[in-house]
This record gives C-alpha cells, structure tokens and sequence, in this order.
C-alpha cells in the first residue's frame, strides 16, 4: 500500500511540475512562435533530466492496470462460473422433479 501512495504522490508532483513550467511559460508575454519553442525545450529538458523517474512512474502505473486487469478477469471468472454452476443446479432440479412425475 505504501508503494502505491508514493507512485500516487510522485504522480502529483510531476503534474505540479509540468504545470508550473507550462503557466509560467504561456502568461509570460512573448509571440507565440517562442512560446511554442520554449515550452518544447522545457519539455524536452524535464523529460531528460527525469527520464529515470518518468520510465519508474510509467512502469508502476502499467503495472496497477496490469494487476487490475487481473484482478478484474479473476472475478469475472468466479462470476460466470458461479453462474453456470446455479444454471446446472436448476437443471438438476428440474431434472429430480421431472422424475417424481413419471
């Protein structure tokens, strides 16, 4: 559970980060031709300066999807044979109380 709380927060303030430097960059007055520009290099050189943290982020959020998705499968596979199981116990007793009549 810790582990995830930290990847959560780590999240966070990367997003806190990419933000502030995205306002800071757009509100400063300059053509837009140089904001594009800048607002490239910042990504660029965040994303260069954080590569390891980034890849870390990406791998453990792929690993959440990956460990929900097994989860999820896991439970739809008790659903559907819990369902199957109740659809052959009716037959059954219809079966049973098909014989009582004959």
């Amino acid at each position: 559970m810790g582990r995830n709380k930290s990847f959560i927060f780590g999240m966070g303030l990367l997003a806190g980060v990419i933000g502030g430097i995205a306002a800071g960059i757009l509100y400063a007055p300059k053509p837009g031709e140089e904001t594009r520009k800048e607002l490239k290099d910042a990504a660029v050189e965040l994303y260069e300066k954080n590569s390891p943290a980034i890849n870390e982020a990406k791998q453990q959020a792929m690993e959440s999807v990956d460990l929900m998705r097994y989860k999820l499968e896991r439970q739809l596979r008790k659903f559907s044979n819990m369902l199957k199981n109740n659809k052959l116990q009716k037959a059954k007793e219809l079966e049973v109380s098909g014989e009582d009549f004959n």
